[in-house]
């Protein structure tokens, strides 16, 4: 299961760098996660300073 990214997301980019496999990437509104991509490893939740990411 891969996680998302919620509407509480503040396009800080924390996310983006702790992903190991590229699957976060800037969209309209924030920052949003290839579900296709995600490993689900939970680095990016881990990153988040307002805890936006969660499993979907």
């Amino acid at each position: 299961m891969a996680f998302k990214i919620t509407d509480n997301c503040i396009s800080c980019g924390s996310c983006e760098g702790t992903c190991p496999v590229g699957a976060i990437s800037q969209g309209d509104e924030h920052f949003e996660i290839n579900a296709d991509a995600c490993i689900d490893c939970g680095s990016c939740a881990a990153g988040c300073p307002v805890e936006a990411i969660e499993q979907a």
